[in-house]
């Protein structure tokens, strides 16, 4: 009887053990699946040269990112990686804060209305001379002389490593959407959905890559240049782009 009970205890324990891992496989190939509907870019801003851009020297908005690689180019200089970088007006000027080479381009925006852009807490990405990179929502920007490059949208995707308190797990607002967030090993993770997705889906995405805070970038006109990835998307007609580059 007791070697009975042993056995019966052991087949137990298997049995659990078992089952612990073929939950944790479906987990991990759901997870997997879901990631298959986003494209990113991870990047160590120390290790390469992220920028913004809006307007050329001739105080020609870029636009597109295909002019901006052109451009980039002419100047000596390849286009590693780039996306757009952030919502912009229909002068395609940026929409909120935007600040290049250290010279800002744009205000701060703390408008109270409707939309996208002022759904509270909205956020600010930036870059310092240290080649350090954040991401905080905007109440909690404090502007300083080592930023050198910033832009502002909203709403905020992952704030505190939390996902926003507006998005629904069951909306069927559903758009390809860009962002980018922060690693824990403090490097940036940008992101576009592959399809359409909601807000709630994308902020996910961000948090169980572990980002503590993650900005919503844009919607429909998003745009992804990743030759790494056989991603070419070069087209577009917008406003700020980020850009990943390096001497030729």
């Amino acid at each position: 009887m007791p070697d009975l009970i042993a056995i019966c205890s052991m087949l137990k324990k298997v049995v659990f053990v078992v089952i612990a891992v073929l939950i944790s496989a479906l987990f991990f190939q759901f997870s997997e699946n879901r990631d298959s509907d986003f494209i990113t870019y991870t990047v160590n801003p120390e290790k390469e040269t992220v920028a913004l851009f809006w307007k050329n020297n001739q105080n020609e908005t870029f636009g597109s990112i295909q002019k901006l690689k052109s451009w980039l180019s002419n100047n000596q200089k390849e286009l590693v990686f780039a996306m757009n970088g952030g919502m912009y007006k229909k002068d395609q000027s940026p929409q909120g804060l935007f600040i290049q080479n250290y010279i800002g381009k744009a205000p701060i925006d703390t408008t109270d209305v409707n939309g996208n852009f002022y759904l509270k807490p909205n956020g600010i990405f930036y870059i310092t001379s240290f080649k350090k990179a954040f991401v905080v929502s905007t109440e909690d920007f404090n502007p300083n002389k080592s930023i050198e490059f910033a832009t502002q949208s909203g709403p905020m995707l992952v704030v505190d490593g939390s996902i926003h308190k507006a998005f629904n797990k069951n909306s069927t607002n559903l758009n390809i959407r860009n962002g980018v967030g922060i690693l824990p090993n403090n490097e940036i993770l940008f992101a576009m959905s592959t399809k359409e997705v909601s807000f709630y889906e994308f902020a996910d995405f961000f948090k169980r890559k572990g980002c503590k805070n993650a900005l919503y970038l844009d919607g429909l006109v998003s745009r992804m240049y990743h030759p790494k990835a056989n991603w070419l998307q070069t087209d577009g007609n917008f406003g700020a782009i980020i850009g990943i580059i390096k001497d030729k």
